[in-house]
């Protein structure tokens, strides 16, 4: 369950944290499959920072710690990568095929997201809550106000991201691909996750089996949304671009 160490300094608030992916997404090619996800993570992060000043959340100092430890999770897998390192299992599909070709930007957003959401978010809230000393229903109340600020994110991303409907028709694999993955359910399952390994905390080798399995499948069900469309074929002056920073 242990990430690799970062190459980077941890960041320690949300503002540290827009500030180190937003330097990370002006070094990256805006068709870098990792710049789509983190453009849309981002603006994510950016929201919850806004609300954590205006009384949104009942307990801001908790819900900065999550968020903060949740992104330190996807900027480990970013750093891994940038040494030489191996990502978890669940975020390799979005780096080995970050500039396929066949791999449209709504593609990249959503294997992003099942990757951070489906794995990363259950050792967060573990995390948390081993750090504060809390029970996991301590958290549950800013965790839901969460999920309804990213209530919009799967529209705003189809809107977004999607091809118009000019380019685009019910018989398209690309429909049936992204209709196959739900935000709300990967939520759901991310704190399932996160309640089974508080339970098998006092059994951390049963833990570290969980979550690896966790990781495995998440990954498969990544490689599953990164399925190469050959009607989404980009030029291929877009496909390549300088290695992480």
């Amino acid at each position: 369950m242990t990430m690799p160490t970062p190459a980077r300094l941890a960041p320690r608030t949300v503002r540290s944290v827009v500030a180190r992916m937003s330097a990370l997404g002006a070094a990256l090619p805006p068709r870098d499959g990792v710049a789509v996800f983190n453009g849309v993570y981002l603006s994510v992060t950016e929201e919850v920072g806004r609300r954590l000043a205006d009384g949104y959340f009942h307990d801001p100092s908790a819900t900065e710690e999550l968020d903060v430890r949740f992104a330190e999770r996807y900027l480990a897998a970013v750093d891994a990568v940038t040494t030489g390192g191996r990502p978890p299992a669940c975020w390799r599909p979005l780096f080995q095929l970050r500039r396929h070709p066949g791999v449209r930007p709504v593609q990249f957003a959503l294997a992003g997201i099942n990757a951070h959401i489906g794995h990363d978010l259950a050792l967060a809230l573990l995390d948390t809550c081993r750090a504060r000393d809390l029970e996991p229903d301590a958290l549950e109340g800013d965790f839901d106000r969460i999920g309804a600020l990213l209530t919009g994110l799967e529209e705003r991303i189809r809107e977004e991201l999607m091809p118009g409907p000019d380019l685009l028709d019910v018989a398209d694999p690309l429909t049936h691909l992204v209709g196959s993955w739900s935000l709300e359910k990967a939520r759901d399952a991310a704190w399932a996750a996160f309640r089974a390994l508080w339970g098998l905390r006092a059994v951390p080798e049963l833990a570290e089996e969980f979550a690896e399995r966790v990781d495995a499948t998440v990954g498969l069900v990544g490689r599953f949304l990164l399925t190469p469309l050959p009607s989404g074929q980009r030029p291929a002056d877009d496909c390549h671009g300088p290695p992480l920073t």
